[in-house]
């Protein structure tokens, strides 16, 4: 199956973003390269709250290689879901699949992926995956019932709509 049939319900992870007006491009929906930002939000707010990420650690994770495909537009005030599961976890290197939600859709308006490297933050030089970060990591393994937590991360963001009655 494609991505672009995966359904919401194929992630153990869905963490909520709000778009934002600024989001908006000249043609009046979310721009291509502010998903990205929606996949690097999604991941690392899991691993922050599941004690996988260290900002100021000595091993960090450097984004190699993504990709992301668009099916269909959404624009502010959409609010997305987007799905975050693990496809490999290697000795220094993980890839994340990603899909995006619109609202309550099923199938998602755009989906990818991208991967982490682990490198020595003083050397350059790749280095095993932390424990900490593994951990979190293996619970969103495709098909992992081991999932720590909740499984939509809702993270607090402005409900525009208010705003706009």
């Amino acid at each position: 199956m494609s991505m672009r049939e995966t359904l919401r319900s194929s992630f153990v992870q869905l963490s909520a973003i709000q778009t934002r007006w600024s989001d908006n491009d000249v043609y009046g929906h979310v721009n291509n390269v502010t998903y990205y930002s929606y996949f690097d939000t999604a991941v690392n707010g899991w691993l922050i709250d599941h004690g996988g990420l260290d900002v100021r650690g000595a091993i960090v994770g450097y984004v190699v290689e993504t990709s992301c495909s668009y099916f269909s537009p959404t624009a502010f005030p959409d609010r997305l879901h987007v799905g975050v599961r693990v496809a490999r976890i290697g000795r220094s290197s993980v890839r994340y699949e990603l899909a995006v939600y619109r609202n309550d859709d099923d199938l998602p308006v755009a989906a990818g992926h991208f991967v982490h490297v682990y490198v020595d933050r003083e050397t350059g030089r790749s280095a095993p995956i932390p424990g900490a970060t593994r951990v979190a990591l293996e619970a969103l393994v495709s098909g992992s019932d081991a999932a720590v937590g909740p499984a939509t991360t809702d993270r607090p963001a402005p409900d525009t709509r208010e705003a706009r009655a």
